[in-house]
């Protein structure tokens, strides 16, 4: 947490310091991510391709081109450029079905992005762009079922949390390295706006990230991007897979709200409005995602009549947050989503024809009491976490700090008899499953509404990597504390990092949790670790002893 506190509540960081088949990259795709250049001088794809947001008979297709060798991400230089870009049915691209031109600018920081129409729904398409002579690396995308079909089956990989300067995105690498996947959900924190050696701890800083300072301005947000997207495993995943993200907070500032931030000081970074425009514009230039009702990501996707995919902002429009013992967290004027998105969401759940309906939320909406902890943990624990000495607290920054619009969602769900609704969620840094109880007080004996999926970070400390101890020691008693005193978790893993890949058919929605060995080794490997799902028509969650695949 940095020493520039703008409201008295843990930050993020702190709280999670509260809960104080090895895939291999197909060469092809490896390949693919690689920058391609025709010659000294001549315009240069350095930050590979990308798609997203797969709808029945469209995509989105992104690259950014580097037309001179000074026009460098986020400096404002460099020449318009005409692109082309050509989608075919076959990697070698001899039945092309659609192809184009754009033309790219200093004004869009020379990105390019294509909301390609007219394809056939559920299909598997490649695509690459032009430059001067100069050819991109290739990328495969997908389409979504037809509106009206009954897909058999819908599998996302599922991530959050990428610090570039806490270890290398080998998480990515391996998803990468799956062919079954029909696109992959990022849950924000794609970036994190730190100065370098802040977070972590320039002792535990794996790879600095550009620029070194605090990203405030456009054109810091705009090299920011573009650092990450050097980074050969996330160029593999966009290549492989069409990415759906939503935005949390570092995409703008840590424990963002609609007027301000926990790490931003309006005194020496400018006015607030400014920097989350600049962050905003960054964001909808580097990132394969179309811009949705009042330029932001709450948008809904559909695959089939299987499942629609609800996407949340709970950044652009949440009341700032509030101190645990404040009394302002129950406050019906205080809202995570603000009025107008809270009602999107319950009408397309109410509307809703599929069998699934799965909500993308940056941050956590099951209710969770840090319960009380033996001696020698409490005090420690208290200290990273910011947390009440007696060991009860609750984490404001998620839907725990906004009771209100959360009681009002669930009684929605439960008044319409709306079944099978899974949040999906990142944030936290641990891997979570749970259900989503409508009084968690007198839950099992009382109703679950929904359930809820948590994947770890790519790379973001978790318990193990801020106490500096081995997983598995300390965080044992912290989680056994957590699932004692909050009965509808029904799992936690506080130490690893990796992904999920969630799995959904008619008869039940299953998260497939993997690790990776090592997020400080470039090449660490990847291992399944645990597996939930939820049958259709129960609205909880249970343990399966061996993933999907």
């Amino acid at each position: 947490m940095t020493s520039r506190n703008l409201i008295s509540v843990p930050s993020r960081r702190s709280v999670v310091k509260a809960a104080a088949v090895t895939a291999v990259a197909a060469p092809a795709l490896v390949a693919a991510a690689s920058p391609a250049l025709a010659g000294a001088g001549a315009p240069a794809f350095l930050h590979g391709v990308a798609s997203g947001d797969p709808l029945p008979d469209g995509v989105l297709l992104w690259t950014r081109v580097t037309p001179t060798p000074d026009a460098l991400p986020g400096s404002g230089r460099g020449p318009d450029v005409t692109v082309g870009w050509e989608l075919a049915e076959d990697r070698d691209f001899t039945r092309t079905v659609t192809s184009g031109t754009v033309v790219a600018g200093a004004a869009s920081d020379h990105t390019v992005k294509v909301d390609v129409r007219g394809l056939r729904p559920a299909t598997s398409y490649w695509f690459r762009f032009t430059a001067g002579g100069t050819a991109s690396p290739a990328g495969r995308t997908r389409t979504a079922p037809a509106a009206d079909a009954a897909a058999p089956g819908v599998r996302f990989g599922v991530v959050s949390c990428a610090n570039w300067e806490a270890g290398y995105f080998s998480a990515y690498r391996h998803l990468a390295g799956r062919t079954d996947l029909d696109a992959v959900l990022h849950l924000g924190d794609y970036i994190y706006e730190y100065a370098s050696g802040s977070y972590p701890d320039a002792e535990y800083t794996v790879r600095r990230h550009q620029p070194e300072h605090e990203i405030v301005s456009l054109a810091d947000y705009r090299l920011r991007h573009a650092t990450h997207k050097t980074d050969p495993d996330l160029q593999a995943l966009h290549a492989a897979h069409p990415v759906v993200a939503i935005w949390d907070d570092h995409e703008f500032a840590n424990d963002t709200w609609s007027g301000g931030a926990e790490n931003h000081t309006p005194g020496t970074e400018g006015a607030w409005a400014e920097r989350m425009a600049a962050a905003k514009r960054a964001y909808f230039e580097w990132m394969p995602v179309r811009a949705s009702t009042e330029g932001t990501v709450y948008r809904r996707l559909r695959f089939g009549r299987l499942a629609d995919l609800h996407l949340l902002d709970l950044r652009s429009f949440r009341s700032q947050q509030t101190g645990v013992g404040s009394g302002k967290v129950d406050d019906p004027e205080r809202s995570i989503t603000g009025r107008a998105q809270l009602d999107w969401l319950k009408s397309g759940l109410a509307a809703s024809d599929a069998t699934w309906q799965l909500v993308g939320t940056s941050v956590m909406i099951s209710p969770v009491a840090f319960g009380a902890l033996p001696a020698e943990l409490l005090g420690p624990l208290a200290e990273l976490l910011g947390l009440p000495q007696e060991g009860l607290a609750i984490n404001v920054d998620q839907w725990d700090g906004y009771t209100d619009d959360r009681k009002e969602l669930l009684k929605h769900l439960t008044d319409r008899g709306i079944r099978n609704t899974v949040f999906l969620t990142g944030d936290i840094h641990m891997a979570w499953a749970n259900d989503v109880p409508v009084k968690a007080s007198t839950y099992p004996l009382s109703a679950s509404a929904a359930t809820e999926f948590v994947v770890t970070s790519v790379t973001s400390d978790n318990l193990d990597d801020l106490l500096h101890v081995a997983p598995g020691t300390l965080s044992v008693v912290a989680a056994g504390a957590i699932k004692a005193a909050n009965r509808h978790v029904k799992w936690v893993d506080m130490d690893h990092h990796g992904y999920g890949v969630l799995d959904v058919t008619a008869e039940r929605s299953q998260m497939d949790y993997y690790t990776v060995s090592d997020r400080a080794d470039r090449d660490a490997t990847t291992s399944w670790a645990r597996s939930y799902r939820t049958l259709t028509g129960t609205q909880r969650v249970e343990r399966v002893y061996q993933p999907v695949r």
